[in-house]
């Protein structure tokens, strides 16, 4: 129910390890899924799918969840994609 989409000088390997750190630790998810550049998570808070292809020199990560903006899947979501930098060597958001 709820898209997420950022750009970032991470590699599509990068951004699918953090990915991993987070939605486990973070979101209490269990990776159900995956296949080349994609991968999803599901547990107890709702399921998400995770794409990241690459651009020239960006990642393209898409994140789609089947909860409300407000739920805390989608807290954890915008989370992961806060800590991607846009630029090499920005530092994570909060």
């Amino acid at each position: 129910m709820s898209d997420y989409q950022r750009y970032t000088a991470d590699s599509i390997r990068e951004v699918l390890r953090k990915a991993e750190e987070v939605m486990t630790e973070r979101g209490g998810l269990e990776r159900v899924g995956e296949s080349h550049g994609s991968v999803t998570y599901s547990g107890g808070e709702g399921t998400l799918i995770l794409e990241a292809h690459r651009h020239g020199p960006q990642t393209e990560v898409v994140i789609r969840t089947d909860q409300l903006r407000t739920s805390k899947l989608d807290n954890v979501a915008r989370y992961l994609l806060n800590q991607l930098p846009y630029q090499p060597d920005d530092p994570p958001r909060e």
